[in-house]
């Protein structure tokens, strides 16, 4: 029987489990079952093709809740990996497999803490743990509709604490508090194709699209706001479909991404980004895709705990910040105070993805930590 005060044993079997996203592969059982015999209540919720674990220890409050996801990006390559991405081998101390930092480690450090705290402390309140499959990619089916459920059931969370790899240099060293937005725009500049010595036979439509996308670059969006960095624009690809040297083309596609504070909505740029087009792209069509505003957390007072908290079982420095990408965190802080912390993210996304097993262990004594300052204990 797996020692659930042991976060490697459970965070080893949910990196065997294949669950690329919106699969589960029986990670979300491997969970249930965890939780079961800690005495929770668990609810499976399907919407689409996500699988979703809403698990709840207590029916008082003070309501804890801890939030992650078990679902993990693609391998690539595996002639890549030293190790197979969904062994779970463990190496010198550091534990190998995709989703070991990005999120089932952080998992597994969840339901280690629970088991600790529980063990010393009878539960005065009630925790919750909310897993989806559905975080790394449209992230439609997953934490968002489990939250619309759980609001229609009457159920409030008071706290949520997403064990997303936040940490740079030592585990809690960062917590965020706070993300940019997201929005991705696909830009396709329509021409006339032709021969490149007939070009007033032609319309080539790349000089207008590079017209455009230097105007994005050189025309800032702002220089920061309180709590955020310079909203940026990234172009992530340019295509022409072209194989010939000798072809005007009939169509250029450029992709790019903005990561953006609050001075601005996925509806503000959006207009900005038409605006530009208009203006410079000639004939052309836009796609949008995102679902993250920026956002920051009214989370002062539980920030304070959870800092205090860290600093109680490590000798470190806490950075409280709006760093780095996106998280299911951006849906939560409309119904409570939410934080980030978890794992170190050097290896997150990457081949060989990995975990040393101290990391694992300094994670899961800072979970229980937070736990106890919580429920003051």
């Amino acid at each position: 029987m797996m020692d659930l005060q042991d976060p490697i044993a459970l965070t080893q079997r949910l990196i065997q489990c294949p669950s690329v996203t919106p699969l589960n592969a029986g990670a979300l059982e491997v969970i249930e079952t965890a939780l079961k015999t800690l005495g929770f209540k668990c609810y499976r919720q399907q919407f689409g093709e996500v699988d979703n674990l809403y698990a709840r220890l207590g029916t008082q409050s003070p309501h804890f809740c801890f939030a992650g996801h078990i679902d993990v990006v693609p391998t690539g390559d595996l002639t890549s990996w030293t190790y197979p991405p969904f062994d779970g081998k463990i190496i010198n101390d550091i534990l190998y497999g995709r989703g070991a930092v990005d999120m089932k480690g952080g998992i597994g450090a969840f339901t280690g803490a629970i088991a600790r705290f529980l063990k010393k402390f009878p539960l005065n309140g009630s925790l919750s743990l909310l897993i989806t499959s559905d975080e790394e990619g449209p992230a439609i089916n997953g934490t968002l509709k489990v939250l619309e459920w759980l609001e229609s059931k009457g159920e409030k969370l008071d706290v949520c604490l997403v064990g997303e790899p936040t940490s740079d240099q030592q585990v809690g060293d960062i917590i965020k508090y706070g993300s940019r937005g997201s929005l991705n725009t696909s830009l396709k500049v329509q021409g006339t194709q032709g021969h490149v010595a007939y070009p007033d036979l032609a319309d080539n439509p790349l000089p207008r699209l590079i017209e455009t996308l230097s105007t994005f670059l050189t025309s800032p969006l702002d220089q920061g706001c309180p709590h955020f960095q310079p909203s940026n624009l990234e172009i992530t690809s340019i295509d022409v479909g072209n194989q010939a040297t000798n072809m005007i083309p009939q169509e250029a596609t450029a992709r790019f991404n903005i990561r953006f504070n609050t001075l601005h909505t996925s509806v503000s740029l959006k207009n900005h980004i038409q605006e530009i087009c208009h203006h410079h792209a000639g004939a052309h069509s836009l796609d949008f895709q995102g679902n993250a505003e920026a956002f920051v957390s009214s989370a002062d007072e539980f920030l304070t705990m959870v800092i205090r908290a860290i600093e109680s079982v490590a000798v470190i420095k806490v950075n409280a910040n709006t760093s780095g990408g996106t998280s299911d965190a951006r849906f939560i802080y409309k119904y409570c105070p939410v934080l980030e912390l978890g794992l170190r993210n050097q290896t997150a996304h990457k081949i060989d993805e990995c975990v040393p097993l101290a990391d694992l262990e300094i994670l899961t004594q800072i979970y229980e930590s937070i736990l106890s300052g919580y429920f003051k204990v």
